[in-house]
């Protein structure tokens, strides 16, 4: 009998392995791309647990609290306890970051966005684990940011592992990546539509059909992981009101114009601290380690009188939809964490913007809700509407992602009803932000790296094609002559291997030539002579590409 059921095992085993390999050689058929994005969204809620788990784990060790009633106990703490666990907490981010990334910066939504488009749908591996180790610390310790971004990089970590693994191709890879991303968004927010929607909306930047059910499927996953863990409980509650407001519908249009604004400010406010971050680390040479700590420092001394900024802030968030807050303390609130994110952000302290974004929302629709009920009390909702209209249309503009954006509002509140004042001001406020940054706080990112991703493919994809890949070796019958290799290269018109069509098509137009020299440059010497591109190539390259990534956003 032992022998019999031995050998069932073994049969059993070698059927599995060779069902596996043939995966790995030829690619999962779409029933085996199910199983996968299904077992790929449970990993990614469980990581978003983990990771939330985490952070009430050490907060509370450090703090004595964790994030839902952080604020008021932080007023019942000495002044130098609230001071001290900030600076000693970007110290150790800046440690980590110092010694496991390249450039001392922590990894987040945007270099997902950036895997899916121009790393052949991967993400770095030890710099995304050091980010999450550091975004974990900040969160606990008094950064001013969201637990979001670094859940949907890790969960882009499992993807690309997975993806490494079956050895998949670009777009399978992306679509996986996708199915991580949906799970994450769900779990964290226990919002399967709208997790679905941000990873196509946001990460992919389409809505192909071939995507659209794996990534489903890794959603619901994700969500029933969370709901089988926390329960089915929405993330915010909002009081009970009345909903004849379609008469002040003008007004949640104005709303939605301020928020565009004030998510602009929260965006430039970023960037404009991390210039001054980056000019102040090169004027006196500051080791890397210390620039987290320096944040640190100007957080502790906020939040002895503010102490609302630390941490995610679901608390503030909550009593600004509950409408407990006077509009003044709204106000000074929010100015308040917007220069805190900005703080936390420039000190690369890791964390996202997403739940900073849900929060500066909330305290800006109720300090307009508070102006526009007491101008017209017979005519108004209450306060708390315009606070939920807030908080979706300024994370709708920092995201750049309306529809998921107004679906995770929906999902996380459980209001449906009150859908067209939140539809009403996302849609004015994206409006506003899109023409006044590059699209979305990712994107504006990325354009300041380098990584025109904003602009679309026609942009983004000159990046991914090398002139080492498409050049004609030197001495090919269809090749350019030496002679007119070494006179375009003596006056300064050469590519290297891996210089991109980015810079070499730019080139053609200068020189007005049909060919350019690829060279590898010499430590000592002149440079030696590779071959040649030519435009005729580099524009076939260019077309091929394309065509590809119609092929996928349609298919």
């Amino acid at each position: 009998m032992y022998e019999l059921l031995a050998q069932a095992y073994q049969s059993r085993l070698r059927r599995y392995r060779a069902a596996l390999l043939r995966v790995r050689r030829e690619g999962p058929g779409q029933i085996q791309f199910w199983v996968i994005a299904l077992l790929i969204g449970i990993c990614a809620g469980v990581v978003a647990i983990a990771f939330r788990e985490g952070i009430a784990l050490l907060q509370t060790t450090v703090y004595g609290e964790t994030d839902e009633q952080l604020h008021s106990h932080l007023s019942t703490l000495p002044w130098y306890w609230v001071l001290g666990i900030p600076v000693l907490g970007g110290l150790a981010v800046g440690l980590i970051l110092w010694r496991f990334t390249p450039d001392g910066r922590g990894r987040s939504v945007a270099h997902v966005i950036e895997g899916a488009a121009l790393g052949h749908g991967r993400v770095e591996k030890e710099a995304g684990l050091a980010s999450a180790a550091a975004s974990l610390i900040t969160l606990s310790t008094g950064g001013s940011t969201g637990r979001e971004g670094p859940v949907v990089h890790m969960a882009a970590l499992i993807a690309t592992k997975v993806s490494d693994w079956l050895r998949s191709s670009d777009m399978t890879a992306r679509d996986l990546m996708g199915c991580a991303v949906a799970g994450a968004v769900s779990a964290s927010f226990n919002a399967p539509i709208a997790g679905a929607l941000f990873a196509l909306e946001v990460v992919l930047r389409h809505f192909a059909i071939h995507a659209f059910a794996p990534i489903v499927v890794a959603s619901v996953a994700g969500t029933v992981v969370s709901r089988l863990w926390s329960g089915d409980l929405p993330e915010f509650t909002l009081p009970t009101k009345e909903l004849a407001f379609y008469i002040e519908l003008p007004a949640f249009m104005v709303l939605g114009l301020v928020c565009g604004l004030v998510a602009v400010v929260m965006m430039k406010a970023i960037f404009w601290a991390e210039d001054i971050g980056d000019y102040i680390q090169d004027r006196l040479r500051l080791p890397i380690p210390l620039r987290p700590a320096l944040a640190g420092v100007l957080l502790g001394l906020i939040a002895i009188q503010f102490p609302h900024i630390i941490g995610v802030g679901y608390e503030t968030t909550n009593r600004a939809l509950a409408g407990n807050l006077a509009f003044w303390t709204a106000v000074s609130f929010a100015v308040v964490k917007a220069a805190a994110v900005a703080i936390t952000m420039a000190g690369r302290m890791g964390g996202g913007v997403f739940s900073p974004s849900l929060m500066l929302g909330a305290l800006t629709g109720l300090a307009f809700g508070s102006v526009a009920t007491a101008i017209f009390p017979d005519i108004s909702g209450t306060e708390a509407i315009y606070a939920l209209a807030g908080m979706g249309a300024v994370a709708a503009a920092v995201l750049g992602a309306p529809i998921s954006t107004t679906l995770i509002v929906f999902e996380m509140t459980g209001d449906w009803q009150a859908g067209i004042a939140v539809l009403v001001a996302i849609s004015l406020s994206s409006a506003v932000a899109v023409n006044m940054v590059d699209k979305s706080f990712f994107l504006t990112q990325l354009e300041r790296a380098g990584r025109h991703v904003a602009a679309g493919p026609q942009d983004y994809v000159l990046c991914t094609i090398a002139a080492g890949e498409l050049m004609r070796p030197r001495g090919a019958e269809n090749g350019a002559s030496d002679t007119q290799s070494w006179s375009l290269v003596e006056q300064g018109a050469f590519l290297t291997r891996s210089d991109t069509l980015e810079a070499a098509l730019p080139m053609f137009e200068q020189i007005g030539g049909t060919m350019i020299p690829v060279v590898e440059e010499q430590e000592n010497g002149p440079p030696e002579l590779l071959g040649a591109l030519f435009q005729v190539d580099a524009l076939k390259a260019y077309n091929r590409a394309l065509a590809e990534v119609a092929r996928e956003e349609h298919s």
